[in-house]
Formats: C-alpha cells, sequence, structure tokens
C-alpha cells in the first residue's frame, strides 16, 4: 500500500509559515497585520 501524499514535520512547517517567517517579509508582516486587525486569537497556526 502507497503512503499519503502529506507526511507533515514540525521543524520545515514552523520555518516556513511560522511567527518568525510571517515577520521576516514585507507581504507576511501584511498577513500579521490583517489577523491582528480581524481579532484573530492565533496570529499564526502552527
Amino acid at each position: 500500500m502507497k503512503k499519503g501524499t502529506f507526511q507533515p514535520h514540525s521543524i520545515p512547517r514552523k520555518r516556513k509559515i511560522g511567527f518568525l517567517a510571517r515577520s521576516s517579509s514585507p507581504t507576511g508582516r501584511r498577513v500579521l497585520r490583517n489577523r491582528r486587525r480581524k481579532g484573530r486569537k492565533n496570529l499564526v497556526n502552527v
């Protein structure tokens, strides 16, 4: 039987879409700003 396509690993995920990754680029900062404005409890869902 074949493996599923999604094999999650938390460290690469955090590096790619974690808070520091979001903060480091202008578009990521825009994402954080919009999520703050909307009143999200979690700014980044990792």
